[in-house]
């Protein structure tokens, strides 16, 4: 029987790169298709969530909203992931993944209600597709996993996508998911947005792995890893991962190479432990300025374009936080009766001591 040598798994893999950051396609072989209307899209939707990004942070110190991770840099992984996957297919992200579920359907006051703490912010409506945002590092590759299984009884050609970032791609739960998904050839995608840091522990302390993509290989599924800044990169690796776990050929791991231009919560300093020259040197690989340049040389973006949908976006930001805070209050009673579609006797009996 012949061996591996086992240098094979110890040198990285070059990530797959589409578009250059002058907004070049320099990959035309894994240039997805897509439509003057579609890309358009794309970038009215990247710009509208970096807007609602900046108007969140200040939403979160004015104390307006509860938690909130923010976005900003991570804009190719989130919108592209999605935009690559249809209305059918389940999303179960982590909890900085909003973006993805409200461009999937979710409501964006529901979102905000979510960072509130509102029990009405997990009341996903009918034929939405999503979880909500898990807290726990990891628990949602095993909701994927779960999801994926059912798909796959039921003989639907539906695909599960999970996130997390490299930080969770350390935990238990991230293996288990891999294995169980490998064994079973499952139709879920597991994207690990990998922006270089677990909150303050940067990726080199945290595995001897050279990629996260490497670890696909004890789970006998592929592991691919993309320049998470570029959106075409992203898109066709979710498509091309998506097109195989409907064929019935299993998951796939992605791992995305991006940053995030701002810190890890707004409890965060990141000046502490990232330098200037780093956030510099990954700002000139902006996913959005990098899809700016390549549309504006089509023809098909300019600059009034992008001011008019960050004016949309703010206008949005400020009628859905108002619904959100104009939301009947929470009470214990309507709590428990939210959590059953009949309540239980020994719960009408608790609700009547706090009524």
């Amino acid at each position: 029987m012949s061996k591996v040598p086992y240098e094979v798994y110890t040198e990285d893999v070059e990530a797959l790169s589409v578009l250059s950051p002058d907004g070049e396609i320099i990959n035309k072989d894994k240039m997805p298709d897509l439509t003057d209307d579609q890309l358009k899209e794309i970038m009215y939707r990247m710009v509208f969530t970096r807007t609602w990004d900046d108007r969140a942070v200040n939403l979160g110190r004015q104390g307006r909203l509860g938690f909130y991770a923010p976005v900003s840099g991570q804009e190719a992984t989130m919108i592209g992931s999605e935009f690559a996957l249809e209305k059918e297919d389940f999303l179960c992200p982590g909890y900085r993944d909003i973006p993805q579920l409200v461009w999937h359907g979710l409501p964006l006051y529901q979102a905000f209600l979510y960072s509130r703490g509102h029990q009405h912010g997990g009341a996903i409506p009918d034929g939405v597709n999503v979880l909500m945002p898990q807290i726990i590092i990891g628990a949602q590759i095993l909701h994927a996993t779960g999801i994926a299984m059912g798909f796959k009884l039921k003989k639907q050609k539906n695909v599960a996508i999970t996130y997390t970032g490299d930080g969770g791609s350390s935990e238990g739960d991230f293996y288990e998911g891999l294995n169980f998904a490998g064994r079973f050839k499952l139709p879920v995608i597991f994207f690990v947005q990998n922006n270089g840091y677990a909150i303050t522990t940067p990726f080199a302390k945290q595995t001897a792995s050279k990629s996260i993509a490497h670890k696909a290989v004890a789970a006998g599924i592929p592991g691919i890893k993309v320049d998470g800044m570029d959106i075409f990169a992203v898109i066709s690796a979710v498509r091309d991962a998506a097109e195989r776990a409907r064929n019935g050929e299993g998951a796939t791991l992605i791992e995305a190479v991006t940053y995030r231009f701002r810190p890890h919560s707004l409890s965060d300093d990141a000046s502490k432990y990232r330098s200037k020259e780093e956030e510099g040197q990954w700002s000139e690989k902006d996913p959005i300025a990098r899809l700016a340049k390549y549309l504006e040389k089509k023809g098909l973006w300019t600059e009034e374009d992008t001011l008019r949908v960050k004016d949309e976006a703010k206008a949005t930001v400020n009628e859905q936080i108002k619904k959100a805070e104009q939301t009947e209050k929470m009470t214990i009673p309507g709590l428990i009766d939210s959590m059953f579609e009949v309540t239980p006797k020994h719960l009408e009996e608790q609700k009547a001591d706090f009524e």
